[in-house]
């Protein structure tokens, strides 16, 4: 039995992303019990050319959105990427969550073997079959922010561990 593009993806997403939710709330809990203004660690950098922890949170919710759309063949929501608070990005999360549960599994039948675009019309546009889009581009692209906003969050003293990144699985 082969695994189907929706297993690869969407249930990969959703524990991911609520095992960084939990990882937020413990980052806000870690704030409000030692006075640290949130935005310190939602601003918080791993290098100045590095997005903050907000915006790592944001792409990670793009990436979990665009790449379960693209292979639905379903429109990629847009979202507010304003200054945010713990919040909005748990917001942001539960909205990712509802958007990925309510595709149905059979849209993403045979979206393995179809072309995809990426950066369509512009310099950096990139044709690629969708499995190669989803393990080649979309998942690393996805575990690389949704890792530096917990190593974010590790390095600025919140106690969290491996346990916590990996969700309930």
């Amino acid at each position: 039995m082969s695994l189907s593009m929706h297993a690869a993806s969407v249930p990969v997403f959703q524990q991911m992303l609520a095992a960084l939710a939990g990882v937020l709330a413990k980052a806000e809990a870690f704030a409000a019990e030692r006075k640290i203004e949130p935005a310190a660690l939602l601003q918080a950098r791993l290098f100045p050319d590095m997005f903050p922890l907000a915006r790592q949170v944001q792409v990670a919710c793009d990436f979990a959105t665009s790449v379960s759309a693209r292979l639905a063949e379903a429109e990629v929501p847009a979202y507010d990427s304003g200054a945010p608070t713990f919040a909005d990005l748990q917001q942001r999360i539960a909205e990712t969550l509802a958007f990925i549960a309510a595709l149905d599994a059979a849209r993403f039948e045979g979206s393995g073997e179809r072309e995809m675009v990426l950066r369509p019309g512009t310099p950096k546009e990139r044709r690629i079959g969708g499995q190669a889009y989803l393990l080649a581009y979309g998942l690393p692209q996805f575990f690389f922010h949704v890792t530096t906003a917990y190593n974010l969050l590790r390095h600025n003293g919140v106690e969290i561990g491996k346990k916590d990144y990996m969700g309930a699985y």
